[in-house]
């Protein structure tokens, strides 16, 4: 059976807040689709929802109303157990500060998310290895956090992403903190990901250079898609 077109579908998603007694609506009504093997971009303004739509997307937040299917799994039935199991082996995540264990190599940091899976210590290491390979830090490899560049560990963040062969890539403003030499590195490896593993790539970015590198780029302003 061919695998449907769309691989995230949202439908009538809403998001608010609550502060006390205030209500703070966040996401309005969304409702959207995304391509298999799409690299998207979403921009906005701070407060206009990116972040929440990329963690309900990944299932880190819940929504309020609405339903959101990854590869035709209806994320928001799942409980929370259901869902940390799903998070594991379906999203990888990418954030603005790399979010590696400063106590563990690259190559451990790596390694991480297959420890929730049931590969041998062989097995773990080859797709470890895979990975490294694949954002060329082989060398590297028996490094510290401390020891690499924010280019790198970026680079060592991504290869943790991917070492699961996830669904998607979600990525939080993955150049936000680099130079603009290593922001187009890293720009450069997600390109290679999403045409050579045809991986999806779901982006938000307030970079309009980062943005640039995406097939297509959607606007959200105050928990809404503008045209």
């Amino acid at each position: 059976m061919e695998s449907p077109s769309n691989i995230v579908e949202i439908r009538r998603v809403s998001k608010c807040y609550h502060r006390g007694d205030l209500v703070v609506p966040v996401l309005t009504d969304i409702t959207f689709d995304i391509a298999r093997g799409e690299f998207l971009a979403i921009m906005g303004p701070s407060g206009s929802g990116k972040s929440t739509l990329l963690n309900l997307m990944a299932g880190i937040d819940r929504l309020d109303t609405g339903s959101i299917l990854v590869d035709d799994t209806d994320i928001t039935t799942l409980s929370e157990t259901e869902l940390a199991s799903w998070r594991s082996s379906s999203v990888g995540f990418i954030f603005q500060f790399y979010n590696l264990i400063p106590v563990l190599t690259a190559f451990e940091n790596v390694e991480l998310p297959l420890h929730l899976t049931g590969l041998s210590k062989k097995e773990r290491r080859e797709h470890v290895e895979a990975a490294l390979r694949m954002v060329s830090l082989t060398e590297r490899m028996d490094h510290s956090p401390s020891q690499l560049s924010g280019g790198e560990q970026q680079r060592v963040a991504i290869a943790r992403a991917i070492v699961t062969d996830p669904l998607i890539l979600v990525a939080d403003e993955p150049t936000g903190d680099l130079d603009r030499k290593s922001a187009a590195d890293v720009l450069d490896l997600m390109e290679r990901l999403n045409r050579e593993l045809n991986k999806t790539i779901i982006m938000v970015t307030h970079d309009p250079h980062a943005a640039g590198r995406a097939h297509l780029i959607r606007h959200l302003e105050k928990g809404e898609f503008i045209p």
